[in-house]
Parts: C-alpha cells; sequence; structure tokens
C-alpha cells in the first residue's frame, strides 16, 4: 500500500494586499523577511495530512499565524532597580566571601 502524501504550497502577495497597510507591510517585511521570495510573496508549505483539502486549510492556518505573530507589538521592557533585600543580600554574600578569604591567611606573631 502507497501513502500518498499531497504537498500544497501557498503564496499570500504582500503588496498587492488590501487589508493591511503600508506600516503593516513594511513590519511584515522586516520580519518575515527569511520566508518572502523576491516576487513579494510568502510562501507556505504543507503535508502533514493525507488529504489535499485538509492541507490546504494547514496552509492558510500557518499564514494567517505568521501574520499574526509578525504584527504583534513587543512590549517595551521598563527597566526596575534592585529591591533593597537583594541589595542586602548581595553585600551579606560579599562580606562572607571576604571573610572566608581572610581565614585561609597565615597567622603571624604581630597579627594576634
Amino acid at each position: 500500500m502507497n501513502k500518498v502524501e499531497t504537498q500544497v504550497e501557498g503564496n499570500f502577495s504582500i503588496e498587492k494586499s488590501l487589508s493591511l497597510s503600508p506600516e503593516e507591510k513594511e513590519l511584515i517585511h522586516k520580519n518575515l523577511a527569511n520566508r518572502i521570495n523576491s516576487e513579494g510573496f510568502l510562501q507556505v508549505r504543507s503535508q502533514l495530512h493525507r488529504s489535499q483539502l485538509a492541507n490546504k486549510e494547514e496552509v492558510v492556518r500557518k499564514i494567517n499565524e505568521l501574520l499574526e505573530k509578525a504584527l504583534k507589538k513587543e512590549k517595551k521592557r521598563i527597566a526596575t532597580k534592585p529591591g533593597k533585600a537583594i541589595k542586602e543580600k548581595r553585600l551579606d554574600s560579599k562580606k562572607k566571601q571576604s571573610a572566608h578569604k581572610q581565614n585561609r591567611k597565615k597567622i603571624r606573631p604581630g597579627d594576634v
């Protein structure tokens, strides 16, 4: 029994899309540059399923998912300062390390 796999390839023209604004098109080109060919098509392939229809649905799902991820704006990280407890913990560990190193020294007659 031969296993028949139907590969489906989907192309989405970003430049000809009427639903995308110029800013969104630019963002997609920047974020999906490795997926877009020289003609400006976003290419997606699928051969997960045995039926052509299921593979077509998979291609559409993948294209929608890629576009959604490309258009999602990442939140800017707000820089925070370390808390008081963290500062004290760091200083305590430094004091411990210092004491540990001090204990390694040889004792001289004048030190006692």
